[in-house]
C-alpha cells in the first residue's frame, strides 16, 4: 500500500471518528438536558405536589376542628398534626425552590405562625369564636393554592425543556445519517481516486 493511500485510509477514518465524536457530545448535552428536566419534575414538582396534598389536608382538619370548636381535637391531634405539617414543610424546603415560590412559602410559614398564635389563644379563650382564626385558614389555604399553582407552571416549563433537547436530539440524528451518507461517499471517492501517473 503506497503512503497516499495510506493517508487516504487514514483521512477516511479521521473524519467518521470525528463525526461520531462530535455527535456523541452533542447527543450527551441534550440528554443531559433532559435527564435534568425529567428529574426536576418528579423531584421537584411532583412530590413537592403531593407535600402540599398534605399539608392542605392538614390545615383542612384544623379548621374543622376551629369551626367545631372541637376540644378533643386540640388535645390530642393537634400537636401531632402540627408536628406533620413541619416535617412536610422541612422536606419542601430541600427541593429546588424558584424565586417566586420561595417568597410564596415563606408568606405561607409567616402565616402558619400567625394561625398557631390563634389557635393558641382559642383554645386558651375555652373555644369562643373568633373571626380572626377563621380569616387565617383562608389565607393559609390561598398560599397553598398559590404554591401548587406554580408546581404546575414549573412542571409544564420543565416539560417544555424536556421537549425541545428531544426535538434537538431528533434533528442531529437526521443530521448525523445525511453526514453519514456524504462521507461514505466521500470516503469511497477518495479510496477509489488514483491520480494518474505521469509516463
Amino acid at each position: 500500500m503506497e503512503l497516499f493511500d495510506k493517508i487516504k485510509w487514514i483521512l477516511g477514518i479521521l473524519m467518521i471518528l470525528s463525526l461520531i465524536i462530535t455527535t456523541n457530545l452533542v447527543d450527551r448535552s441534550n440528554f443531559s438536558r433532559m435527564n435534568a428536566a425529567v428529574e426536576t419534575i418528579y423531584e421537584d414538582r411532583l412530590v413537592v405536589k403531593d407535600l402540599i396534598l398534605k399539608i392542605t389536608t392538614d390545615i383542612h382538619q384544623k379548621e374543622i376542628a376551629a369551626i367545631e370548636a372541637d376540644a378533643s381535637f386540640y388535645a390530642k391531634q393537634n400537636k401531632q398534626i402540627n408536628s406533620e405539617i413541619d416535617g412536610h414543610l422541612l422536606s419542601y424546603a430541600q427541593t429546588k425552590l424558584t424565586n417566586k415560590e420561595e417568597l410564596f412559602l415563606n408568606d405561607f410559614k409567616r402565616n402558619l405562625i400567625e394561625l398557631r398564635k390563634n389557635e393558641m389563644d382559642f383554645i386558651q379563650s375555652n373555644y369562643v369564636q373568633d373571626s380572626t382564626l377563621l380569616n387565617l385558614f383562608q389565607v393559609v389555604k390561598r398560599d397553598l393554592k398559590n404554591l401548587a399553582e406554580i408546581q404546575l407552571a414549573e412542571g409544564s416549563r420543565q416539560f417544555e425543556i424536556s421537549r425541545r433537547a428531544m426535538g434537538t436530539v431528533d434533528l442531529f440524528t437526521q443530521i448525523e445519517i445525511y453526514i453519514l451518507i456524504f462521507l461514505a461517499i466521500v470516503i469511497q471517492i477518495i479510496i477509489i481516486y488514483s491520480p494518474k501517473k505521469d509516463s
